[in-house]
């Protein structure tokens, strides 16, 4: 008998991520997570309310780092995700044909369109405060100026049905802005979210300040707006 016959498949852990690190449940809990055809693929953790209080601890001691970051750099490190998803590419467009049950050509169009998504927002970072911000006219001997702050801790469900692109789309906004995020995955497809968070750079990037915490998302939870405009006059 061959030794490929014979050897047991190693099974990958999936945990949560908070400030940087990659945590199990405090809870102990773990629920299964199926393909679309029913076919077993994972345990993934099933976060308690602790996590959740970890996670916002975690992000409201990253904020002022992150929104104190220059836009430009800011910008560096959310193209640095899109090149090394680009570089991870094949094993994204395996996780996500098995989470969503989408063939390998509409998952490799998936992932594709996450990496540029990431790329287009990563170009967004210094222009906002151009597009958003402006002089106000006023009548009188003094400057009226508009700019955007960043709203803080945002938090962030993703779709249920749109396990990738989706988690993309909805928190790549939240962190080009500045904010730091907490991030309830997609229960039904939670499994791409773990690899993506091990795309992050280096502890220097919000990877170290957002967290994704499979969850069944609570009834207040939601989106909130990613930053505030502020007036003042000089």
């Amino acid at each position: 008998m061959s030794e490929s016959a014979t050897r047991l498949s190693v099974f990958k852990t999936y945990k949560l991520y908070v400030g940087g690190k990659f945590p199990r449940s405090e809870s102990g809990r773990v629920y299964e997570v199926s393909d679309s055809k029913g076919k077993w693929l994972a345990n993934a953790p099933l976060s308690s309310r602790k996590d959740a209080r970890d996670a916002v601890v975690a992000a409201r001691k990253a904020f002022g780092g992150w929104a104190g970051a220059t836009a430009y750099n800011r910008g560096q490190i959310l193209y640095r995700v899109a090149e090394m998803l680009e570089g991870r590419r094949d094993q994204f467009v395996r996780e996500v044909g098995e989470a969503e049950g989408l063939s390998k050509s509409k998952a490799a169009a998936v992932v594709d369109a996450a990496i540029d998504r990431w790329v287009w927002y990563a170009g967004w970072t210094d222009k906002i405060a151009q597009v958003v911000g402006g002089a106000n006219p006023v009548a009188g001997p003094y400057f009226n100026l508009s700019t955007p702050e960043p709203t803080g801790v945002v938090t962030v469900v993703a779709p249920q049905d749109s396990s990738f692109l989706g988690l993309v789309s909805v928190i790549a906004p939240v962190i080009a802005t500045g904010n730091t995020a907490v991030v309830i995955a997609s229960e039904k497809a939670p499994l791409p979210p773990s690899p993506w968070a091990r795309s992050w750079p280096p502890p220097t990037s919000p990877a170290a300040w957002s967290t994704s915490s499979p969850a069944r998302p609570p009834r207040w939870a939601r989106t909130w707006r990613p930053t505030r405009t502020s007036t003042r006059s000089t």
